[in-house]
């Protein structure tokens, strides 16, 4: 293993007396520190937020989002809907390759999105359900014939359901593709070592190869926030992401590194168990009044301001303000708790007692125990349940928690915020709170394209919603990375991807 390969595990006194002796990298080589190690690299089965951090380095989607939240081309270059809304016509653009040297055609399209759409094992399965049937026009145009109109589509092709990954490599490899993937990106797989290492290098033949001025990327996975830091301020890593909000005032003070910081659809909330099994039996998951109080205990501006150095932005509802689909009716309310007790109090429930589900690292326990502390003065009884990842996500899919804790990348389109966590069957619906009313609003938005259109129907739905509060918004995210100051030509994106494209750092 390389040096770079080496230190940033070893113990923290070591690290630090290294640092002052590390030397920056190779100009044409970056390192890139990751919060945890990605699941599958296949598209098909990645369900990771870091997942998609490395993804976006290799496997180039049909449509990409643009800085401000729309769309733009990547291997599509053209999209056209039918006057019907029943289909989606795609030209791709012309000469591309994947990494294996198979043509990214329209065959190559089909191959994709009929992979996506009906294998057993596919989480793109719900994404793409809409579609009947993909039919090849020539070798550069491809269209998807829906079954009912489906709006949410185009931005599904701008996600994991829009990465390509070649048809030859994984008809060959099955279940194995997500072990060695070949994609059409800038980038192409080299190896990858659990829990320490992803490696890739340039793809000659990438169709803008003219934007790619590195010649090797390597994702390092250093759960720590602070070992991320010291080893960017060290030289052995480039760039580092999620920095704790609590190191911008050192990093703004350091010439040697830069703060890059980037809007994000990203958002907390506290997920209610309204309806899942015999964990949802009691006062906060039955009685919308009582959910109500316990936002209302809350102060969004103090947490902002503690754990995230004011920097987050305080919300009560999936949409980020300022975009699109963000209802204007709903702004951040202030702390009230008298009006949490009246609310209680209303409701005939007196001390009102919750297991609060959280993740077991520093930042979200602290979360947990300042929400503990902020409803306990509107007369809430909160107990913290601290887990690991794959213990917490286990005990929500069985509905086994009474409430939690848990981060949603977000997405542009606001089927993506809204569908999945209160449609009756969303597969993120793990409280199972479930409206009729709900349902078909969120289903008519579903089919149609007219933006106006929408907007008016979610507004309906926001109302159910925000009277029922199945979930509690807390903030959402501000994307805070910390970086050598030599590195140049990272645009921040608002889902917080790295984007290589254009990226140098040193004398590159």
């Amino acid at each position: 293993m390389s040096r770079r390969g080496k230190l940033w595990f070893r113990v923290a006194p070591v690290l630090m007396s290294l640092a002052a002796l590390a030397t920056p990298v190779a100009a044409a080589d970056l390192v890139i520190a990751l919060n945890s190690d990605p699941d599958s690299l296949d598209p098909m089965m990645g369900g990771s937020a870091v997942g998609r951090v490395v993804f976006a380095g290799f496997c180039d989607k049909l449509i990409d989002i643009t800085t401000a939240g729309g769309f733009q081309s990547q291997l599509a270059t053209a999209w056209t809907w039918s006057d019907d809304n029943l289909s989606l016509t795609l030209n791709l653009r012309d000469g591309v390759l994947f990494h294996d040297g198979t043509a990214m055609d329209a065959e190559a399209v089909r191959a994709n999105l009929d992979r996506y759409r009906t294998n057993p094992a596919s989480l793109r399965r719900g994404e793409l359900s809409a579609i009947d049937n993909i039919e090849v026009i020539d070798a550069l145009t491809v269209r998807i014939v829906l079954a009912q109109p489906f709006a949410p589509l185009v931005s599904a092709l701008a996600d994991r359901a829009g990465m390509m990954m070649s048809p030859t490599a994984f008809t060959e490899s099955g279940e194995n593709t997500g072990l060695a993937p070949v994609c059409s990106g800038p980038f192409a797989f080299v190896e990858r070592v659990a829990q320490d290492r992803i490696v890739f290098e340039k793809f000659a033949d990438y169709w803008n190869a003219e934007n790619v001025f590195l010649d090797q990327v390597t994702y390092r996975i250093i759960p720590d926030p602070s070992l991320r830091l010291i080893n960017v301020r060290s030289g052995d890593v480039d760039i580092a992401e999620r920095i704790s909000p609590n190191d911008i005032v050192s990093i703004e003070a350091d010439s040697s590194i830069q703060l890059i910081e980037g809007p994000s659809i990203a958002y907390d909330q506290i997920l209610i168990n309204t309806g899942n099994g015999p964990a949802s039996d009691n006062p906060v998951g039955s009685i919308p009044a009582v959910r109500q109080a316990l936002s209302l205990s809350l102060d969004r501006a103090v947490i902002n301001e503690v754990l995230y150095a004011g920097r987050f932005v305080p919300s009560i509802q999936p949409e980020l303000i300022g975009t699109a689909y963000f209802d204007e009716r709903f702004p951040v309310t202030a702390r009230d708790v008298d009006r949490a007790k009246a609310l209680l109090a209303e409701a005939g429930v007196a001390n009102p007692s919750l297991t609060l589900m959280v993740s077991n690292n520093s930042t979200s326990t602290q979360l947990g125990e300042m929400i503990q502390a902020m409803s306990a003065e509107a007369g809430f009884q909160i107990k913290l349940l601290a887990l690991e990842p794959s213990t917490w996500s286990a005990a929500a899919e069985a509905g086994e928690f009474q409430a939690n804790i848990g981060i949603w990348s977000g997405r542009l389109d606001p089927d993506g915020n809204i569908f999945p966590w209160t449609s009756c069957k969303g597969f993120l619906n793990r409280g199972r709170w479930c409206d009729a009313e709900n349902d078909a609003l969120l289903m008519e938005a579903r089919q149609t394209t007219d933006p106006e259109a929408r907007k008016a129907l979610y507004a309906e739905a926001m109302d159910i919603y925000m009277a029922a509060l199945p979930q509690i918004v807390l903030y959402h995210y501000k994307s805070l990375w910390a970086a050598r100051a030599d590195l140049k030509g990272f645009v921040p994106y608002p889902d917080g991807l790295i984007r290589l494209q254009g990226v140098s750092v040193g004398t590159n």
